[in-house]
């Protein structure tokens, strides 16, 4: 089995802010040893960092970040794109390598720098200027390629979730990251200790935030941010040595319908829970990168809503896409004290992917 023994994060930042000169291993090598630093573990007992990056230009930031963060030569790194599941999907591939007997003890998480994102440039075959494009597509059917703001807004449509219930969930995603004491997660990086975007949101400021795309305005969808998340992924034999773990009892990725994207964790939260409740749970933190998601996985699976992101979530925050799933699992670690925590996001191309987490000792 494997087991998270500590978990840390940057702070969240809005694009273009405090952390908009930070590169990737600027962002990630502290996290990463504050991670290590809060289980006692040094560096030459990594075996493996896995880090999850949708905007980066490539060239392994994995290493690039095991490399600045000291750790041995000998630790490759693996980066991987799920886009915004990849936070989650870094964690499942380090059970899978300490089921596996492979490793013991591995780093896994996400970094991402939206304000440094690379301009991307689509080379002409036929000779002509290079054309610029802001993301690769994630079907190979422009028909069945929605852009993620609106297929949420045709959600919303769907299920008849309005603009005004969209509202009220952003509002009290604030609220509830206002009055958490998240110090004990967040590694301080350029003297910021704290999330930036995080505010009074009220239900008059939300009614006149900008329009979006139909239903969805500028306080129902997350704002574009940087930020890292670290999770330490450990064997039996090593989380033995202390007192408290969350035992990693279920994960699952699973495709589904990529014109809704939206609804893609759905199935597997479905697998994780197996022939659990709902109800079994004691808390579930769910991607918020659009309020109607939210809604919608909230209502669909039976979630009650007591336990789901109780010290608010990413509209309160900001979505740095390759980092936000490993921001769940920090959220979960922090806050989970007994029973089961549940961790769910959707992705662009209709993924969806669960974790399935257990709080053992203190």
């Amino acid at each position: 089995m494997a087991h998270l023994i500590a978990a840390r994060r940057s702070a969240v930042v809005p694009r273009g802010g405090a952390f908009a000169r930070l590169s990737i291993e600027d962002l990630g090598a502290p996290v990463a040893l504050a991670c290590l630093a809060a289980a006692g573990i040094a560096g030459a007992e990594v075996d493996e960092i896995i880090l999850s990056n949708a905007l980066g230009a490539g060239g392994n930031p994995a290493r690039r970040v095991a490399l600045a963060a000291g750790l041995p030569e000998r630790v490759a790194g693996l980066s991987i794109d799920r886009q915004c599941a990849g936070g989650l999907d870094a964690i499942l591939l380090a059970r899978a390598m300490i089921d596996s007997g492979m490793v013991e003890v591995v780093l896994a998480g996400g970094v991402e720098s939206y304000s440094r994102r690379p301009i991307r440039l689509r080379t002409d075959p036929d000779g002509g200027p290079p054309a610029a494009y802001d993301e690769a597509p994630f079907t190979p059917w422009p028909d069945r390629h929605p852009g993620m703001t609106d297929a949420a807004d045709a959600l919303a449509q769907r299920l008849g979730i309005t603009r005004a219930a969209q509202e009220a969930w952003a509002v009290e995603s604030h609220r509830k990251a206002l009055i958490a004491n998240h110090s004990t997660e967040i590694t301080p990086l350029n003297g910021v200790a704290h999330d930036a975007f995080t505010r009074a949101l009220t239900p008059a400021l939300a009614a006149r935030a900008s329009v979006v795309v139909g239903s969805i305005t500028a306080a129902t969808a997350a704002v574009a941010a940087d930020a890292a998340a670290f999770v330490l992924v450990v064997s039996d034999r090593v989380a033995a040595r202390y007192a408290r773990s969350l035992r990693i009892a279920a994960g699952a990725t699973i495709g589904a319908n990529p014109l809704e994207p939206g609804l893609a964790p759905l199935v597997a939260i479905a697998k994780v829970l197996g022939d659990r409740s709902p109800a079994d749970l004691a808390m579930a933190e769910v991607m918020e990168a659009y309020a109607v998601q939210a809604m919608a996985t909230v209502t669909a699976v039976g979630l009650d809503p007591r336990i789901v992101n109780p010290g608010g979530g990413a509209l309160a925050r900001g979505h740095p896409i390759g980092a936000s799933g490993t921001i769940l699992a920090v959220r979960l670690f922090h806050d989970l004290r007994a029973g089961y925590g549940l961790a769910a996001i959707a992705a662009a191309g209709g993924l969806g992917t669960a974790l399935l987490v257990e709080a053992s000792g203190a």
